[in-house]
């Protein structure tokens, strides 16, 4: 089974950025043209991009949705998007927007009714975001931590039809520290649902460890940092990630 390396950009006042541990006010910028950006990782093979709209997350609404926009019109593969989705109306007009999947993060805890519906509604096309830090469920752009632990929270939604389970180690996200496969892994052998690493991806290495993987239920990565700054050649991880 193969594996799909999922580049991100992160939108935030419509730059590309990346965070920290999630902390908006320790961010990154590697540019203002987030067109250029999907269009750079086309060229470089990408079929499958990951956008999130940062200040949609703390938000609560779209705040780039014209960015992230104009990146589904450019872009010639398949784009999922994060960020601030908590309503029917959000998934409905991403979906229209063109894009492939939506990803519901604090609206799968507090409106649990809202995945279910979208999934109904979409097949194929909702992602729950699974953030963790320390093991529990992460919410409102990462700034909050419920009391719900991550496997209990994957289990809600089995039978829902959602797509993928995207998993985030916030600890990790941002620091380059390698992705946590043993706790990606984990999930994925607990529930039936595909799972989506994300979250610390340092380079090479982790592409490996997570393909290796993917029989046990890991759909894909996503990696940000480790590609803007080098430690990460999108090209040699998607040759080894489709062996």
């Amino acid at each position: 089974m193969s594996l799909i390396v999922f580049p991100a950009i992160d939108l935030k006042g419509g730059q590309v950025v990346r965070l920290a541990e999630g902390d908006m006010d320790r961010a990154t910028v590697y540019g203002d043209d987030p067109v250029a950006q999907a269009m750079i990782f086309a060229g470089q093979g990408a079929e499958y991009l990951h956008v999130v709209d940062l200040d949609g997350a703390f938000a609560g609404h779209g705040v780039n949705a014209d960015a992230v926009a104009r990146i589904v019109a450019a872009f010639p593969g398949h784009v999922q998007v994060g960020g601030g989705i908590r309503t029917m109306a959000s998934v409905e007009g991403w979906f229209t927007a063109g894009v492939s999947r939506v990803i519901i993060g604090t609206a799968a805890l507090t409106d649990p009714q809202l995945v279910r519906d979208a999934a109904a509604a979409f097949p194929g096309g909702v992602v729950v975001g699974v953030d963790a830090r320390d093991g529990f469920i992460a919410t409102q752009g990462w700034a909050d931590v419920s009391d719900v632990e991550v496997i209990d929270m994957a289990r809600r939604f089995e039978d829902a039809g959602v797509a993928a389970l995207l998993f985030t180690d916030v600890g990790r996200d941002g620091m380059l520290k390698g992705c946590n496969v043993q706790a990606t892994v984990d999930l994925a052998r607990a529930t039936d649902i595909p799972v989506i690493a994300s979250g610390g991806v340092a380079g090479i290495g982790d592409i490996r460890m997570l393909a290796i993987h993917a029989k046990d239920g890991i759909e894909g990565v996503i990696t940000g940092r480790a590609l803007y700054d080098g430690r990460l050649d999108l090209a040699t991880a998607l040759t080894l990630a489709a062996l």
